[in-house]
């Protein structure tokens, strides 16, 4: 969920099971990857994946010289790739390679920005017109250059994206402009976040020509709103290649999802908030919403994704009280809005009856606004499970719909 990672940094708030959750997720994807090998590789003519990789190796890998750009940046055109070279650090739980790749996107301002990321690709042959996409939205990771999750062994989700290789699809995953590169990230700016993934697509394609056109996102967390996002930008771009967009555990109005969280026990999350509120509108000043017992904490997560070892900050002693009347605050909530634009292909949206960081309802309502601009939305929940548990448990669903956008069938949708 959004607040996994910082729930699991912060001291504000303890999490005794979420080892547990990590390994549910990885032994639910591994089942469900045998189990739907079936479904979904049968039009590739691949056999069942091999076993799991066993490891005991270090989690992160150093911000080495690949992220590193010129400064100024030499100008290129969004989705024009810098540069990219085959890795070989990183353990996953299925055989694929994976390749680093560096290319162009946009700043919230519209400036030209270096954007880092991971494509891994199936072994073997790819089938006519290359292998098919499916883009990855990955979910809140900090917000300095070193939490990319490209710079963690594992990319953060590695199981569920070995997994999608395994089944005959090449993964795109950046990491989002400031994370890995040397640029301001803008921290749940969907907008922004939205088109360094649709640029990573022709960035892919340039670096590995066994890439396909055709592509779809998958997003989790805070990466299920950025890819509804990617849904509504590609709209304005046009991109026929495009297919539709899935969307797990965290699709929520932004306003409310913070608000939320101003009022409960993540009040931490506003830190992250002021960071890309600061990025998106240079003019907003961060002591306008934050206390100055929570500066140094500000300052602190800036360099470093170990925010338990930072300054604590006594709940409730962050915020200043209006913080959600500041206008640039405003600003934000309109420029990240659900439902701005229609989306140009379906939707699968999954939510978890027992997710207590972006409950059921607030999804619903978000929903709700994408019917109502006549989206084609297919709401799926799942009761009595959390985001960690939803995550693994739709992989079935997951990979049904998404081989049914490759095969051209109808989307199915309960919009009412």
């Amino acid at each position: 969920m959004y607040i996994r990672r910082c729930m699991q940094t912060f001291p504000l708030r303890r999490i005794s099971n979420l080892d547990f959750s990590r390994n549910r997720i990885f032994l639910t994807a591994l089942w469900a990857a045998v189990s739907l090998t079936s479904v979904a590789v049968s039009a590739q003519d691949q056999g069942p994946p091999p076993p799991p990789k066993s490891h005991h190796a270090p989690r992160t890998l150093p911000l080495g010289k690949f992220y590193e750009t010129q400064e100024p940046l030499p100008a290129g055109k969004p989705g024009e790739l810098i540069r990219s070279e085959q890795a070989y650090e990183y353990h996953l739980s299925y055989e694929a390679s994976t390749f680093r790749i560096l290319y162009h996107s946009r700043s919230p301002r519209g400036e030209d920005v270096a954007v880092s990321g991971v494509v891994l690709v199936p072994d073997g042959t790819p089938p006519a017109g290359g292998w098919p996409v499916i883009a990855w939205a990955h979910d809140f990771v900090g917000s300095a250059r070193q939490c990319a999750p490209s710079l963690l062994k594992n990319l953060n989700e590695g199981p569920l994206l070995s997994m999608y290789a395994s089944l005959g699809y090449a993964v795109v995953a950046p990491d989002y402009a400031g994370l890995g590169t040397n640029f301001p990230h803008a921290a749940f700016d969907t907008r922004s976040n939205a088109l360094d993934l649709i640029y990573s697509i022709p960035a892919a394609r340039a670096a590995l020509p066994q890439v396909g056109k055709r592509w779809v996102v998958a997003g989790y967390s805070q990466g299920a709103n950025v890819a509804v996002g990617v849904a509504e930008a590609v709209s304005e771009i046009g991109d026929p290649n495009y297919l539709g967009a899935v969307s797990v555990a965290g699709v929520a109005e932004p306003e409310e999802m913070f608000e939320r969280f101003a009022s409960g026990s993540e009040q931490s999350m506003l830190v992250f908030l002021a960071q890309g509120v600061k990025t998106v509108f240079p003019e907003f000043r961060i002591e306008e919403i934050l206390t100055e017992k929570a500066m140094p904490l500000y300052q602190y997560v800036s360099h470093s994704c170990e925010a338990r070892l930072g300054p604590e900050v006594v709940q409730h002693e962050m915020l200043k009280l209006g913080w959600g009347n500041n206008p640039y605050v405003k600003k934000f909530w309109e420029r990240n809005k659900l439902a701005g634009k229609p989306a140009q292909s379906p939707l699968l949206v999954i939510s978890g009856g027992a997710d207590t960081a972006v409950p059921a309802e607030l999804t619903a309502s978000a929903i709700g606004q994408l019917c109502e601009q006549k989206d084609r939305v297919l709401f799926v929940k799942y009761p009595g499970l959390n985001a960690s548990g939803v995550l693994g448990n739709s992989v079935s669903e997951q990979i049904s719909w998404i081989k049914a956008r490759f095969s051209g069938l109808p989307a199915p949708s309960n919009c009412h």
